[in-house]
């Protein structure tokens, strides 16, 4: 397996995402190893079919897609094996110009958030990214271990704002003691972290595709981590109606959409080239 250490990013996470979007399209690809679509490639539940998998989709799709978002449960239920598999998937990205959002939404606080931040962000990890995916639960002011860690490394963050499961608003639509809803606060602090950015900041929000529009404010000056795409429900029509003028930092996400074309590479990649073209479309690229 390779290992070396990766140079600092000599730009900030924002302005790489926005250039490799503009340049290979916005579309996201998740990789989500769930047994099911391990069992539809003819691969067996374990770290050998993990790994033909997630190899397939990188040899595939490495060169032709802007960005990856491999879901860290999928690769730690197979323990040190999976998490390997994980390493050796994001440097193979890596290598190949794409970005990779590792989708951990880890979320703690003080030193536990700066190990977190440590093992994903800073260049000098074995799994290095360049934006993870994190909680704001314990209060906005707990991700500031992650912010520092981004910041200083180049890398970036999409923090949980509007998800689009049952449950969300529960906590996403509760006002806070200041007035405005939890996902609100969130919005607003993100907002301020990217105020300083020229075109595209570093720091965004996950936001569900398949949400009601909404009357929050989505424009934060940063991305906007979409996923929902696809076998969700949710079609890159809908995504004018959710995010409004904000579109442009939309960052569409789609798995089972992508993956279920598999194990065959050039299915693979027709596949991400319609739903690429598709967005280009809608987010104007």
């Amino acid at each position: 397996m390779r290992e070396r250490e990766r140079p600092m990013s000599s730009q900030p996470f924002g302005t790489r995402l926005r250039a490799a979007m503009t340049e290979r399209g916005p579309l996201c690809v998740g990789i989500d190893p769930h047994a099911h679509l391990l069992a539809a490639w003819g691969l067996p539940d374990d770290p050998d079919g993990l790994a033909s998998f997630t190899y397939g989709v990188v040899d595939a799709l490495a060169e032709q897609v802007a960005v990856f978002k491999p879901q860290s449960a999928f690769f730690e239920r197979f323990g040190s094996a999976g998490i390997a598999v994980l390493e050796q998937a994001t440097i193979r990205l890596r290598e190949a110009g794409a970005l990779v959002i590792i989708d951990a939404k880890r979320g703690d606080i003080g030193s536990t958030m700066s190990g977190y931040a440590s093992a994903y962000l800073s260049e000098k990890a074995p799994l290095a990214c360049d934006a993870l995916t994190v909680s704001p639960y314990l209060g906005f002011g707990s991700l500031q271990p992650a912010i520092d860690e981004a910041r200083e490394a180049g890398a970036g963050l999409f923090v949980l704002a509007l998800t689009s499961n049952p449950e969300g608003p529960q906590f996403q639509s509760a006002r806070t003691a200041a007035g405005p809803t939890v996902a609100g606060a969130v919005l607003d602090g993100l907002r301020e972290l990217n105020a300083d950015a020229d075109d595209l900041g570093s720091f965004g929000a996950v936001v569900g595709a398949t949400i009601q529009p909404t009357d929050e404010n989505l424009d934060i000056r940063g991305p906007l981590l979409a996923p929902g795409l696809g076998a969700q429900g949710a079609t890159p029509a809908s995504l004018s109606k959710v995010f409004g003028t904000a579109v442009r930092n939309v960052v569409p996400s789609s798995s089972r959409e992508i993956l279920g074309a598999g194990p065959n590479p050039t299915a693979l990649r027709e596949a991400a080239a319609r739903s690429n073209d598709a967005f280009r479309t809608v987010l104007g690229y």
